[in-house]
């Protein structure tokens, strides 16, 4: 279903690529969309998940049916009446956002009217989608992972249907996409309505800041609110930055990012959306070896496919870029620009992932304030590499130092569970780690001597995706026949708790 989900939010981009290009419009766009969009990974996705799901699970493993269902009430209650507060702050205050998360656009009036505009439509987004977060918790924790993964699909829809329908009939057509962002946030709420009343868990919206269960999870949620969320927060920081820069920065910030989504969200998002609940319940009843045999499979999953799909985003970047988006408003110039930042994006890709895989490791265990100590330390060293590479690398110096600081703050992790006890290695890392080595070696070779010298730009619609699901099918096809011959399935384990 991620998959479904990440392949429309392909089709999504290249549809505002070939109709709305890269440029003072566009920028203003994707900064009314972040900002919502960070704080729902900030608030919802992010740390309130990280603290909501472990207590919820414990309530499931732990106490009764009724206790369990006065929790989701109040919690959804408590929740609802927060992001309110705040949608209706954002909407009042919304050239003082914008002035604060994209001071650059007050040098531009028109690019500054037009962002404030679209982000007094985009915000209530927020309100929406943290609500629909929260449901997709539940479901998650009574192992419903489809209906959550699927509703993305939706966000991608409207937009497709907003840039198409809408567009030119608006006076300024670019603003089509901050209303369908809007119509898209109700939709994805609604759609997990059937899911939770089948379950007879459909939260009656209740107060309960003095609930116990409530409480705890404000406490767990509040360290956690910078922890878990430091790569986005490192992302704003790049989009704050990006504002001073030349028109189009922003933009070729966006389509670098989403290309590094595609693997982060098909494979690491989803990894850790199943991760979590089985961490919360393994610690919750003290099976402390099922336990760190879950993070030890995680792991394994992302250096077997994170390090092959860095690579690949790295030697392929502007192929990718051209073959995707190089139609109609995004220029040549467009796809080089986009792809310099798609090579420094690909550099964090693994460590992109492994933030996702690792921070359940400590926020099942209701620790969240390590996460946050380690989340200051890679915030610190993303503001020094912004500031070191902006004026030499420009936008692909921000990408460069966003995916420095994500490696930075996945060492921290995998070096605190190993202090904490909690995770022991299985055996086996070294031979595993130099059989991929090698097979991404090889791959990477062959794509770089091959692939990469050939005329892209110049190349039609057809030729471009003829090559380039050639020479992907190419690199696939060596990384798996290397790992083959080199006996990668004896290094390889799982455990049978989280299925195939």
């Amino acid at each position: 279903m991620t998959m479904v989900s990440r392949v429309l939010g392909f089709i999504r981009d290249v549809v505002i690529a070939f109709l709305f290009g890269a440029d003072a419009a566009t920028d203003a766009f994707f900064v009314a969309f972040k900002i919502p969009n960070f704080l729902r990974r900030l608030f919802a996705e992010g740390a309130f998940s990280q603290a909501f799901v472990p207590v919820m699970a414990e309530y499931k493993e732990q106490r009764s049916g009724a206790e369990l269902k006065q929790l989701l009430d109040r919690t959804a209650g408590s929740l609802a009446l927060v992001l309110m507060g705040v949608t209706i702050l954002g909407v009042v205050g919304a050239a003082w956002v914008i002035l604060l998360f994209a001071p650059g656009f007050s040098r531009h009036g028109a690019q500054f009217d037009l962002a404030v505009q679209m982000l007094r439509i985009t915000f209530p987004y927020l309100f929406f989608i943290s609500s629909t977060a929260l449901a997709g918790g539940i479901l998650n924790t009574f192992n419903r992972f489809a209906v959550p993964a699927f509703t993305p699909v939706l966000l991608n829809l409207c937009l497709i249907s907003a840039a198409f329908w809408l567009a030119p009939r608006l006076p300024e057509p670019v603003t089509a996409l901050a209303w369908g962002v809007f119509a898209a946030g109700a939709a994805q709420l609604l759609f997990q309505f059937p899911a939770l009343w089948r379950l007879r868990l459909l939260p009656r919206l209740r107060y309960g800041f003095h609930d116990p269960g409530v409480r705890r999870i404000l406490k767990l949620m509040l360290p956690a609110l910078f922890g878990v969320s430091v790569t986005q927060i490192n992302l704003l920081i790049d989009t704050l930055l990006a504002s001073f820069l030349p028109h189009g920065s922003i933009s070729w910030l966006y389509y670098s990012d989403r290309l590094v989504e595609f693997p982060l969200g098909v494979f690491g998002i989803a990894l850790a959306t199943v991760i979590l609940p089985n961490l919360s319940k393994d610690w919750a009843a003290g099976r402390h070896e099922a336990f760190s045999a879950s993070i030890d499979w995680g792991l394994r999953w992302v250096a077997l496919i994170g390090l092959p799909a860095a690579v690949g985003l790295f030697v392929l970047a502007e192929p990718i870029l051209s073959t995707l988006f190089q139609y109609h408003s995004f220029t040549a110039r467009d796809v080089h620009m986009a792809g310099l930042s798609l090579m420094a994006y690909s550099v964090g890709l693994v460590g992109f992932i492994l933030v996702k895989i690792l921070v359940p490791g400590f926020t099942s265990r209701q620790d969240t304030r390590t996460p946050v100590r380690y989340g200051v330390y890679a915030m610190v060293v993303n503001l020094i590499l912004n500031f070191s590479l902006i004026w030499t690398l420009a936008h692909a110096g921000l990408a460069l130092a966003t995916s420095l600081a994500a490696c930075v703050n996945g060492g921290l992790l995998l070096r605190g569970l190993r202090k904490a006890g909690v995770y022991r290695p299985a055996g086996g890392w070294w031979l595993f780690l130099s059989r991929l080595i090698l097979a991404n070696a090889a791959m990477g070779a062959v794509l770089y001597h091959y692939a990469g010298p050939l005329d892209w730009t110049g190349w039609g619609i057809r030729e471009r995706i003829f090559h380039l699901l050639w020479w992907i099918g190419i690199g696939a096809g060596i990384y798996v026949l290397t790992l083959l011959m080199t006996g990668i399935h004896r290094s390889f384990r799982r455990p049978a708790r989280l299925g195939p």
